[in-house]
């Protein structure tokens, strides 16, 4: 009506050829429908007649405008009151007609549709399947007699990375996979690997004797040197400390070190530090009973993955830069059997080994010399990992990974071959639990076997490499299977602090040999706690360690050990079945079964909870120890070396970093608590910020190529906490070595480290801001 009224009084006024538009309806699409009406002054041309509108179209004829007024006819005021009548009449149908189509809107078609019932959607807010069920139906899934069949399909005497026979056990894992319908796909790299001269050996001359080893180390200068034997122990950095203490020159000399204790790559990088010309490993009869000939496999890239494409893939179109892995080494290294190892030990001279060390050996003087030749070969091979898929059914695109190593140096039956057993009884197990009993897990499951892993676990390396930037948005755990098996008398575990939570629900759960026995009770019970008595620190040497250290993807890695010592024929040509049967009691199968409950009770409660149950408060514990750790040596160094540090470089940020962590670990703990886990968009939200905790403590300051393993709390480098109390002890020394002014960059950056974690795991912004206040 008011537009109406308007559009009269521009009439009225004068106004020509006026244009309104009258919105009656809104349709479904949002689109107006509209009446659009043209409104003239010039009424003649309207009613076709002379009236009012014939002085408008002559200017020349215009009489003034009292004289119109005066002049005007009864006939002309007739028109202009029956238009006035007109237009209010249209005006009002007008208002009347928007009016009743808001009133009737809803029953045209369309509406209707918008009040029926909406389409059920999976939102995740409650669980398919109740827990308890779902951990029943994978136990009836697993079984011993399951495993026979399997192992003894997968066993093979060759399958060395690249190698027909590793091709062939990496087509049958793939059918496996496709036969339990599961999407499958293949990671084809080629990478760089040193193998043994093909024409040619490498030899030593030792007192006139000619020795030619056939095992080899991997990554090892090639060449030859001369010098004079020194015995190293196990060659661990405590041992050069005690060699440096009795004065001893370390410097162009041939190292004799025991296996064990540490990997091949940490005895050679340690050696080359002291400024050794080579190094000499071999396997001690007490530590090793695998007889005097037995022949060690290996090598000593300190690091991971492909050591000519550092923090690249080695796919075949990737454009790699002229750069190596600093953890290449400069000097030659080779392994040799007990027999030549201990040969060379009774000859040697010099002064008595150390007390703490034991036996009546000499450290070896000037006097007896040596000659190493190292002529290993640098080739291509092109390698494969395959992957299989048990997609997840609210959050598809989050998931845990297991996978296990598939090559081997010879038979490798405990260090592959059970693994890759399990890992494909695993994804026959829980396909058939989805496909045909109704399990329908929330987030996905991927399996996948890696070739290259006994050169430095290259394959599964490469492809965290080739797609780093969305695995570590993804991926929120690895389940490494690899050496699951090698006794039966004891169990380790090493893994990420996250999931100490999970590892202990599972040794709870999962039952031992003796079936009324759970894995916590034998293992983990006792005076002391369980992580005392069966967590250990995840080695570099570990598949499972580049997940973590490189990638910040929270991983765990576990076995059956023979009790205190370890699997003695890893890295040897004897690991066979029938040795592994020995060292078992013939219990492999039913081993492998528990080695598959305790993988499945992880994994599954991954996919199938609401939550991430990842314990964010271990993190904050080890923190705060390391915070106090550097607060004690950088208080010795004040006092003992007060010159060589700034006077305001203050422990009070850090421990300012330190707490902030600390809140905002027991906020998001808090948050979980009080959100409503029928919000599945919510709960997606809480586990994106507990899944970016182990990638926000990789230190973004650090080259990968130059220390490729970030982590500031599990990596290894001079940018982690560790190594800041090692830096302080060496300023307290008054080290040559030590730099203050490199401490002091690190110390800065761990500190921003720590402190951006803590702000990532607050969430948004302003939540840290009101945590702060």
């Amino acid at each position: 009506m008011d537009q109406a009224r308007s559009t009269i009084s521009k009439i009225f006024n004068g106004e020509p050829h006026s244009y309104t538009r009258f919105n009656l309806t809104q349709n479904m699409e949002g689109d107006n429908s509209q009446v659009e009406m043209k409104l003239s002054s010039d009424m003649d041309e309207e009613v076709g007649g002379n009236g009012v509108g014939d002085h408008l179209n002559h200017n020349s004829n215009r009489k003034p405008y009292v004289a119109q007024k005066l002049g005007r006819t009864p006939k002309n005021l007739c028109f202009m009151a029956a238009a006035t009548l007109l237009i209010f009449i249209i005006g009002y149908l007008i208002g009347f007609l928007v009016h009743r189509k808001k009133e009737v809107a809803p029953t045209c078609a369309t509406s209707v549709s918008a009040f029926q019932e909406p389409p059920v959607h999976e939102t995740g807010a409650a669980p398919l399947m109740d827990w308890d069920d779902v951990k029943k139906l994978f136990a009836d899934k697993i079984s011993p007699s399951k495993f026979e069949s399997v192992l003894s399909e997968f066993t093979s005497a060759d399958h060395r990375a690249g190698s027909p026979g590793d091709k062939a056990l990496a087509n049958k894992v793939i059918t496996k996979f496709k036969t339990y319908g599961m999407d499958t796909w293949n990671d084809e790299h080629f990478v760089k690997v040193q193998d043994p001269p093909a024409s040619g050996y490498n030899k030593f001359v030792f007192k006139g004797t000619e020795q030619r080893p056939t095992g080899f180390l991997s990554y090892s200068a090639t060449g030859k040197v001369n010098g004079t034997v020194l015995y190293a122990y196990y060659g661990q950095e405590s041992d050069f400390i005690l060699l440096r203490d009795k004065n001893i020159n370390l410097t162009g000399r041939v190292l004799l070190v025991r296996a064990g204790k540490i990997s091949f790559a940490e005895k050679v990088a340690n050696a080359a530090k002291m400024n050794a010309a080579a190094v000499l490993i071999y396997p001690e009869p007490t530590d090793y009973p695998i007889g005097d000939t037995t022949e060690l496999f290996g090598h000593v890239h300190m690091g991971s993955g492909d050591p000519y494409t550092p923090g690249f893939p080695s796919f075949n179109h990737t454009q790699y830069p002229p750069v190596k892995s600093s953890g290449l080494p400069k000097i030659l290294a080779q392994t040799i059997t007990a027999a030549m190892g201990t040969s060379i030990l009774r000859q040697l001279g010099g002064q008595n080994v150390p007390q703490t060390w034991g036996g009546i050996n000499r450290l070896g003087d000037e006097s007896d010399l040596i000659t190493l030749e190292v002529n290993n070969v640098l080739v291509e091979k092109e390698i494969h990992n395959v992957f299989g898929v048990i997609k997840g059914f609210v959050d598809a695109d989050r998931y845990v990974v297991i996978g296990a190593q598939r090559d081997a140096w010879g038979p490798g039956f405990a260090s592959s071959t059970v693994g890759t057993s399990i890992l494909v009884e695993l994804a026959r197990s829980i396909s058939d639990m989805v496909k045909n009993d109704g399990f329908k897990p929330r987030r996905s499951i991927v399996f996948a076997s890696w070739s290259a892993g006994e050169y430095g676990s290259v394959g599964a390396t490469e492809w965290l490499e080739g797609y780093l930037t969305s695995l570590n948005m993804k991926a929120f755990s690895y389940i490494n299977l690899d050496g699951v098996v090698g006794g039966r008398n004891g169990f380790k575990v090493a893994a990420s602090p996250l999931m100490h939570s999970l590892i202990e629900g599972a040794l709870k759960k999962v039952s031992t040999l003796n079936k009324a026995v759970s894995l916590f009770t034998q293992f983990g019970s006792g005076r002391d706690s369980w992580e005392s008595n069966v967590y250990e620190d995840l080695k570099m040497d570990n598949a499972a360690y580049p997940f973590l250290a490189f990638s910040g993807i929270p991983s765990v890695s576990f076995r059956f050990t023979p009790g205190n010592s370890e699997y003695p024929f890893f890295g040897t040509m004897l690991d066979t079945p029938d040795r592994l049967k020995s060292l078992t009691s013939g219990d492999v199968t039913r081993l492998a079964e528990i080695a598959s409950q305790f993988t499945g009770h992880i994994a599954l409660r991954l996919v199938h909870h609401h939550v991430l149950g990842m314990n964010l408060t271990r993190y904050n514990d080890m923190i705060r120890t390391h915070v106090f750790r550097i607060n004690k040596r950088l208080k010795d160094v004040r006092r003992m070396q007060p010159q060589l540090l700034p006077k305001d470089l203050t422990m009070q940020w850090f421990i300012s970093a330190m707490g902030t962590y600390g809140r905002a670990a027991h906020q998001l703990a808090e948050d979980v608590t009080n959100s409503n886990l029928d919000d599945i968009e919510m709960c997606r939200i809480i586990n994106d910020r507990i899944m970016a905790v182990e990638r926000n403590f990789l230190s973004p300051y650090v080259s990968p190529r130059e220390s490729p393993f970030r982590h500031i709390l599990l990596g290894s480098g001079p940018h982690t906490l560790k190594a800041l109390s090692s830096h302080l002890d060496a300023l307290k020394a008054d080290d040559p070595v030590a730099d203050a002014d490199l401490f002091c960059n690190q110390f800065a950056l761990a500190t921003w480290t720590v402190q951006s974690c803590a702000n990532s795991l607050a969430g948004d912004i302003w939540s840290l801001a009101l945590m702060e206040t």
